[in-house]
């Protein structure tokens, strides 16, 4: 487990143009709300309605994200004015691969280009990694993802995991 980081749990209300991103525990405070705001919001996608608190532990029980801290992986939080406001995961694979895990932003700060903030950094994080080439998968009913992961130069590809909830997996070359 990763050394914790400290508590930084604002509700964001503002639309964001711009926020810094660091790196922090997913096991710390804001890492675990932060994850917790993204599982709510996948759980609630996927049923169609509001999750309830035992659905969103299952799946957060389900899918970990423990490797997401050194020497596997990495957590970055985006923050606006202290508010932890989006995250994204990468996890460090075998011959410079790496795949992005856990890519989020609350519905406040959407449409503001902090998505495609957290994928540059974690794209710099990663060449940093030695990592020549990133992967992700999503599911249809993310559209946004999509189109976020298409504008940035991922390209759909062939499945390379057999994750039953993936639809669509993507890649993108860093060299």
């Amino acid at each position: 487990m990763c050394a914790a980081g400290r508590l930084d749990n604002q509700v964001m209300t503002g639309f964001p143009l711009d926020a810094t991103t660091t790196t922090v525990a997913p096991g710390s405070l804001e890492g675990r709300a932060v994850l917790t705001s993204y599982f709510r919001d996948i759980v609630s996608r996927y049923y169609g309605r509001e999750a309830t608190h035992d659905e969103v532990s299952a799946a957060m029980t389900a899918e970990p994200s423990d490797d997401l801290c050194p020497p596997g992986g990495l957590f970055l939080v985006a923050r606006q004015d202290g508010a932890v406001i989006g995250c994204a995961g990468l996890r460090l694979l075998p011959a410079g691969l790496g795949e992005i895990k856990r890519v989020f932003v609350v519905p406040q700060a959407r449409r503001h280009g902090i998505g495609a903030q957290l994928l540059r950094a974690v794209e710099d994080a990663a060449r940093k990694h030695a990592v020549t080439r990133l992967r992700l998968d999503t599911r249809s009913d993310l559209a946004e993802a999509r189109q976020l992961y298409a504008t940035n130069g991922y390209r759909e590809v062939a499945p390379f995991n057999d994750g039953c909830f993936a639809d669509h997996w993507y890649e993108k070359s860093l060299t």
